[in-house]
């Protein structure tokens, strides 16, 4: 419910009239959201097939398969819960480029931001201080959260905004 408060909070303070998540998984946090037009893609089929299934009835929302992904953008884009889950950097890396490319005015992760392992870590898990990547970005910066959370074992909510072009 915190997530859906806090990003419901944004889009509605910030005005947004669109929103790409990738990584939309199985609705859960969607069924919670107050978006005017949504776009949710998927690495896994089923989860898109469980989404246009359980959102059939509502036409302000789109799911794909991110195979499928043709360049479509928004002014949010989403990530949640899903950087940690990206554990070979080729993977990460185009990952960063499709979730900042595909936004217009901001981007929210919200992941943890170390790079330290534990041993309750899975091979499934990686987590990553991604704001290294983040602040080689020129033309984004961030506005809320902190490259100090990364030491940290909890996700943080991370808001970027992009950078006003220089004249």
């Amino acid at each position: 419910m915190h997530k859906a408060a806090f990003l419901n909070t944004f889009v509605a303070e910030h005005h947004v009239p669109s929103v790409i998540e990738f990584g939309c998984g199985d609705g859960h946090q969607l069924s919670l959201a107050e978006y005017p037009r949504y776009v949710g893609l998927d690495v896994s089929p089923a989860a898109v097939q469980d989404c246009q299934a359980r959102f059939a009835n509502d036409s302000t929302q789109q799911f794909k398969v991110v195979a499928d992904y043709n360049g479509e953008r928004a002014d949010l884009a989403l990530s949640l819960d899903v950087i940690y889950h990206l554990v070979e950097d080729p993977v990460f890396e185009e990952y960063m480029r499709l979730l900042f490319g595909a936004a217009e005015r901001y981007v929210i992760v919200f992941s943890s931001n170390t790079n330290r392992r534990t041993p309750i870590d899975r091979a499934h898990v990686r987590h990553r201080r991604f704001t290294e990547w983040t602040a080689q970005q020129d033309s984004w910066r961030l506005q809320h959260g902190s490259s100090s959370f990364g030491l940290r074992r909890r996700a943080s909510f991370f808001v970027f905004e992009r950078a006003p072009l220089s004249t």
